[in-house]
């Protein structure tokens, strides 16, 4: 493991990457970390090559709520939502609403007891004993992505999110991120803020949410050394983000390179197979990265032994008068690993190994049909896969400062990532699949990167 970066390397990677601003699919701070992975993984050795992936870019204007008794808040506009300059009407609860007034609904985050996520693990590393007690707040709400929907049923023609149930004080959530065309203008507002227009309801009003959409080309980077058997483990993360964020997915791109650079200074005949590095654009966005690369690579999908996804180093925050303070504790750790036995005994001796605590291994298909990552898409392919992932309730907020970062991790997610790859010695696509990975396709693929989870998605 004498190659794996030091934590303080991979900062400063997550470092220069957050410093080029918001990296939302299309915006000139995510084509400018294409470039930055693709010269830092050419330098490390790699054959690196960029594909086109076409996504829709959304960029907000302003967002404003302003009342009639000339009352007033700003607020952000809702992603691929319809944009308005000025809609008038009627402001109501949901509960309240009639066809073509403005709906108030309020926004909570769903609790998850660790307790109840044991129950579906496989396995657990928990030698602290906190899953007994431990209960997560995850970045959503019981809808997850169906925010709007709720007040498209009652035929609002606008919708204002009340972030309310937030346990802190924000206006940035950047969700839903599925890139689906919602045809009402729709904002969100603080708890702050929205507890004052609450008190208010129902009253007349003007809704203002400002915002373009467009279609540009974006890239995934792709990079790739040969090994010693002719099958292939591809590594993964995305690259793109919803703010200038640092956990997502700053951090996941850091593992990947952190892997990519330890294999390029291992000999070729001693990395167990070809492996490929995929850093995808349009996580935002759909998931268009991974869906394109599975489009354009299927027929080679057969030949991957493994795909292995890392997601999100993030530590634990609690919130104190309104602000997000982080904890020296690691959020929980989810690794979704396909049900052949010994790909879960190989993941969960490298958690030991590596004392990466609070962490369970999970059937991919435990919260919903697909794993909730970027990698989904790769698990209705019948691909065998890892996804390392962490949820933490700041993970679509501006809030994903570098503060947030687990830097105490990152050097165990590393060399984490390099013992299951290492692990895969000897074997082929077939000793993985053929051992009752439980996968099925499912009837419908849902959401992207995005499909709509029991419990949790991320």
């Amino acid at each position: 493991m004498e190659h794996v970066p030091s934590a303080a390397e991979m900062l400063g990677w997550i470092e220069t990457v957050v410093g080029q601003g918001v990296r939302r699919p299309g915006y000139p701070a995510d084509a400018w970390t294409e470039r930055w992975l693709a010269e830092r993984l050419s330098e490390f050795g790699l054959e690196v090559t960029l594909e086109p992936v076409e996504v829709p870019r959304w960029q907000p204007g302003t967002g404003l709520l302003r009342l009639d008794d000339g009352t007033s808040w700003t607020g952000l506009p809702l992603p691929h939502t319809a944009p308005t300059g000025g809609l008038r009407g009627r402001i109501a609860r949901l509960a309240d609403a009639r066809p073509g007034d403005i709906v108030v609904d309020e926004v909570t985050f769903s609790e998850l007891p660790q307790s109840y996520v044991k129950t579906l693990a496989t396995s657990a590393y928990d030698p602290e004993g906190v899953f007994d007690t431990l209960v997560q707040t995850i970045p959503f709400g019981p809808r997850m992505m169906e925010v709007v929907e709720p007040a498209l049923a009652a035929g609002a023609a606008g919708f204002v999110g009340a972030l309310t149930g937030l346990p802190w004080e924000t206006r940035d959530y950047y969700v839903p991120y599925d890139a689906v065309e919602r045809p009402i203008p729709a904002l969100w507002l603080s708890g702050t803020d929205a507890r004052r227009l609450l008190a208010r309801l129902p009253c007349e009003g003007e809704l203002i949410a400002e915002s373009a959409t467009d279609t540009v080309i974006t890239h995934n980077v792709i990079a790739t050394l040969p090994g010693s058997s002719p099958h292939t483990v591809i590594v993964a993360s995305h690259h793109d983000a919803p703010w200038a964020s640092a956990v997502e997915d700053a951090s996941g791109l850091a593992l990947v390179l952190a892997t990519a650079r330890h294999w390029a200074r291992v000999p070729a005949e001693e990395r167990p197979h070809n492996l490929t590095f995929l850093l995808t654009s349009g996580h935002m966005a759909h998931a268009a990265g991974t869906r394109a690369f599975i489009d354009r690579h299927r027929p080679e999908l057969a030949g991957v032994v493994l795909q292995l996804h890392l997601e999100h180093a993030a530590l634990r925050c609690e919130a104190v008068d309104g602000t997000l303070v982080p904890t020296a504790e690691p959020e929980v750790r989810w690794w979704f690993t396909t049900r052949a036995p010994q790909l879960e005994r190989l993941v969960a001796a490298t958690l030991e190994a590596e004392d990466l605590r609070r962490s369970f291994v999970l059937p991919p298909d435990v919260f919903s049909p697909m794993p909730p990552t970027d990698g989904a898409f790769f698990h209705p392919e019948g691909v065998p896969l890892v996804h390392f992932l962490s949820a933490p309730m700041y993970l679509f907020d501006s809030a994903d400062t570098i503060d947030k970062i687990d830097v105490a991790g990152l050097e165990p997610l590393a060399r984490a990532a390099v013992r299951i790859v290492a692990g895969t010695a000897g074997w082929t696509p077939a000793d993985l699949r053929a051992t009752g990975s439980g996968w099925r396709r499912p009837a419908d693929h849902g959401h992207a990167g995005g499909q709509r989870p029991n419990a949790a998605r991320t």
